[in-house]
């Protein structure tokens, strides 16, 4: 009997996180998915047939506890992140950078750092990093995040030098506009602020992001697809999109 390959995942409970986990358990993954909110995490992991774990990236601790419980891991989306307000520099509220620091950056380095070992270990590891397409260009009111994105982006591109010749892929999922619960997380729960953000033109859903990630970690071993960015249509950066 074939064991099956061990795919981990993160901010795994709703959104691109929970679409991947759906995703890679459809293409044959055995899913440990990991989030704060363990209900939604256990009912995902009975229908998948999956393994959940809590976790909070931003806590040490909390993912030291996690690892613990993953013998063995073959992919790691690193999937866990967000946003926090939309102040112009001279507004910049701290406590938004400094979450927005802790959960994409910190959080993102680890997991990775955290796995790694593992990964390599499987003779054919995996890490998957969805960054934004705001973690390679800028806009008004984005600096926290854009900053937070772009460093994410630089210390996971920065992993496909280090570990040149090591049984181990690295990809980063670079979305533009995708409608989950991101903005309404943004905007502190403000839904109708939320959804002027994509009013006018048909955004990316999770799905579309999770079917992107299960055809880069399914290629075989020797094809490393290094970035891949999506947009919806309509949209050509961070500041401009055709709406309707």
């Amino acid at each position: 009997m074939t064991t099956k390959r061990t795919a981990v995942i993160t901010g795994a409970s709703a959104g691109i996180g929970e679409a991947t986990a759906r995703a890679l358990a459809e293409a044959g993954f055995h899913v440990v998915l990991g989030a704060r909110r363990l209900d939604r995490l256990e009912k995902l992991a009975a229908e998948l047939s999956g393994t959940a774990h809590v976790l909070d990236v931003t806590d040490p601790g909390s993912v030291a506890a996690f690892v613990q419980q993953v013998p063995d891991c073959h992919v790691l989306v690193n999937n866990a992140g967000g946003a926090r307000g939309l102040e112009r520099v001279e507004d910049a509220d701290e406590d938004h950078w400094r979450w927005m620091w802790e959960v994409n950056v910190l959080g993102t380095l680890r997991m990775t750092k955290a796995l790694l070992p593992k990964l390599i270990a499987s003779g054919d590891g995996h890490v998957v990093t969805v960054t934004s397409i705001a973690g390679h260009e800028v806009y008004d009111g984005g600096s926290g995040y854009t900053s937070a994105k772009h460093a994410q982006s630089a210390l996971h591109r920065t992993l496909r030098s280090e570990h040149l010749g090591d049984p181990v892929r690295i990809t980063e999922i670079v979305p533009g506009m995708v409608e989950t619960d991101f903005s309404a997380n943004r905007f502190d729960g403000d839904t109708e602020r939320a959804a002027k953000v994509y009013q006018g033109l048909t955004p990316l859903t999770a799905e579309d992001v999770a079917d992107v990630i299960a055809f880069a970690v399914t290629r075989p071993a020797h094809v490393n697809l290094d970035t891949i960015v999506m947009k919806p249509r309509a949209q050509l950066n961070g500041s401009r999109a055709h709406r309707e």
